[in-house]
């Protein structure tokens, strides 16, 4: 078999762009209010130059004193409006992990219908069908990637959107079995609307998914800036797991199991390592020095991306290595719920 086309650059742009509703590439101004229940009691949990680049800007995180809610404080621009799970995650055992997930839901109910919010290129479905052979996947997406998913026959419908918009939600109202949303509400603009417009779409008794960041991981304090969850502009939202819990309970849902062992990413030092190194190595878009060469600037990025690679292996063996006693500790940095709709 021939190998796959390489995406040009258009696809690559198509792919990214987001959808007419509205466009996350701008900072907002700073919040004098929690964006999860008003309160005016923020803290500084992090403030830092942005770990990734030398330029201006950085990290600057706040907190919730009443509710916990960790948020970017203002949200930092980002050159993508969402950045899918399935690209967060890719590492290997992704493929064991969506299958893990999926197996959480066999004690609870036997879906005809499910739908994967933020479901990027369709991977967790593909995954998710070896675990529920009879059951119809649907994708939805804020980028166009959802498309290509169904194209490659990971979903059958695919939906281009988010939860909220009325053109989805009125078509998609009460219509599913299970709806799951994977490091999605990290990503979503306003989690709690995206949170009830997609406890909207499941029928009742139906059953809600939810795999997060844990804002009380404790490589948060201990890695600071170089914090993976910290360090992306495409995180706004970190959940306390008591506020959605909270959340669900007060939309009349039952919470059926919360898992904070098995969602565990082992990425954090790795994680915290790529951060240091593009700190230290030239940003690629940065402009080139018209002294140097243009084949001796090309062999200079040959060798720093041999080097990088060459540091990162054994910060990503060591996390694997790591991850079983992890996530038996606080230091897991994930966490799953699942809740059912009441009738």
């Amino acid at each position: 078999m021939p190998p796959s086309p390489q995406p040009t650059a258009e696809r690559r742009a198509a792919d990214t762009a987001e959808p007419a509703q509205g466009t996350a590439r701008f900072p907002e101004p700073r919040r004098a209010d929690c964006p999860w229940c008003g309160s005016g009691n923020l803290r500084a949990r992090l403030r830092a130059p942005d770990p990734r680049r030398r330029g201006p800007g950085g990290s600057v995180v706040d907190a919730c004193g009443d509710c916990a809610h960790v948020f970017q404080n203002p949200r930092r621009a980002t050159g993508m409006p969402a950045f899918p799970h399935d690209r967060l995650l890719a590492h290997p055992g992704l493929a064991a992990r969506h299958r893990a997930a999926a197996r959480a839901l066999l004690p609870f109910t036997e879906p005809e219908s499910w739908l994967d919010i933020g479901t990027g290129h369709g991977h967790f479905p593909a995954a998710a069908r070896t675990v529920h052979p009879y059951t119809s996947f649907d994708g939805l997406d804020p980028t166009r990637r959802v498309e290509r998913a169904r194209a490659a026959g990971r979903v059958e419908e695919a939906h281009v959107g988010r939860p909220a918009d009325p053109p989805i939600a009125e078509r998609l109202r009460a219509r599913y079995d299970v709806v799951s949303m994977f490091h999605h509400l990290d990503r979503a603009p306003e989690p709690r609307e995206e949170l009830r417009a997609a406890l909207e779409l499941l029928r009742p008794g139906g059953h809600l998914l939810v795999e997060t960041t844990d804002p009380d991981c404790a490589f948060a304090a201990l890695l600071g800036t170089w914090w993976p969850a910290h360090g992306r502009p495409d995180h706004p939202h970190l959940v306390p797991l008591p506020s959605l819990l909270g959340e669900l309970e007060a939309l009349g849902c039952v919470v059926v199991a919360t898992d904070r062992r098995e969602p565990h990413v082992p990425h954090d030092l790795s994680g915290a390592l790529a951060l240091a190194l593009a700190r230290v190595l030239p940003a690629p878009d940065a402009p080139s020095r018209p002294s140097a060469p243009a084949p001796l600037r090309r062999a200079a990025s040959r060798v720093l991306g041999r080097a990088s690679v060459a540091l990162l292996a054994p910060a990503v063996a060591l996390d694997r290595l790591l991850a079983p006693a992890l996530r038996r500790t606080r230091f897991s940095n994930a966490y799953r719920v699942v809740a059912r709709k009441e009738d």
